[in-house]
């Protein structure tokens, strides 16, 4: 089929990379524009602008995507259909309307859970047994689309967002390129989304990683999981930045309140709203990420967390 894809993150190039591989005509990338990225603020093009320079794909960044000149360059395109795999931005119904089989979406969830920006993220936070990919019929609301065809991935204990998303990427590129294959053949049938049962993963902040102890261990367990690598679970210690990035549940309690923090044979173990958390990988502000047992050496332990902290 004659494709116009649309793209940005690394979520997205395994999809890309499918459809190249396919043998369709791919006739342009839409990708977003270079961002400041990095301690220098370089401009660097996104991840699927890379492996469009590698491969020699037309690639084209718009600023604005609803001004009628992009509009009239894609409709001249003549795209058979359009995919997009996590873009960035909602489409406006003068280019859901281009082409003639749909615009259809990869999303990293099992709609309709999880519509939004970071479903990954939410489904571990949340604690979530198991997800998996959609892909749908694009509409001008939000993961709102007819569903074309799901794939379950269970979450792993072991799970941090980072290992989660690298298993969907790949489920997503093999579910999207069936939908494909499905959709050319005119034998796919789109089912409505159940209204009632929808749920929402909001764009992620820094904010949303602090800490707060007065939580069960497994709630806080599953927040270090839900934002590593991105933005990090957090706490303050002796007024500095500690970020905490591996952790597990210690099915105990201490006498002592929430944020208190207990040296144990080596161990460092804080105690919770309910049991308590063993921290296992952390990191002081200005230093690099360790081991506990490292970060113990030398170190000296305050009696607690500063949970009033603000970030920098």
């Amino acid at each position: 089929m004659k494709v116009i894809f649309m793209g940005t993150p690394e979520f997205a190039i395994p999809s890309l990379e499918a459809i190249h591989k396919e043998g369709h005509d791919i006739l342009c990338v839409i990708t977003q524009p270079d961002r400041p990225k990095g301690r220098g603020m370089h401009f660097m093009p996104s991840p699927v602008k890379q492996f469009t320079f590698r491969n020699h794909i037309k690639t084209i960044e718009p600023l604005k995507i609803k001004e009628s000149q992009f509009i009239d360059i894609i409709s001249g395109l003549g795209p058979e259909i359009i995919v997009v795999v996590a873009y960035g931005k909602i489409l406006p119904i003068e280019i859901l309307e281009i082409p003639p089989m749909g615009c259809i979406n990869l999303h990293a969830s099992l709609l309709p859970k999880y519509r939004g920006a970071a479903p990954i993220n939410w489904a571990i936070i949340n604690g979530e047994k198991e997800t998996g990919v959609t892909t749908q019929k694009m509409a001008l609301k939000l993961d709102a689309g007819d569903i074309l065809l799901q794939e379950k991935v269970e979450i792993l204990e072991s799970d941090t967002a980072g290992t989660l998303h690298d298993r969907l990427k790949a489920a997503g590129a093999l579910t999207l390129t069936k939908t494909m294959e499905l959709i050319k053949i005119n034998s796919i049938k789109p089912l409505p989304q159940d209204e009632s049962k929808a749920t929402f993963a909001p764009r992620f902040k820094k904010e949303d990683g602090l800490i707060d102890w007065n939580k069960k261990a497994f709630s806080i367990f599953n927040l270090i999981r839900g934002t590593n690598p991105w933005p990090s679970a957090y706490t303050f210690l002796s007024g500095k930045l500690f970020k905490i990035w591996k952790a597990s549940v210690v099915n105990n309690n201490s006498d002592n309140k929430p944020g208190t923090i207990i040296k144990d044979r080596g161990k460092f173990l804080v105690q919770t709203g309910n049991n308590l958390l063993s921290l296992e990988e952390v990191q002081l502000e200005g230093h690099k990420r360790m081991a506990v047992k490292d970060f113990l050496i030398g170190s000296h332990i305050p009696a607690g967390f500063d949970p009033t902290g603000k970030l920098h």
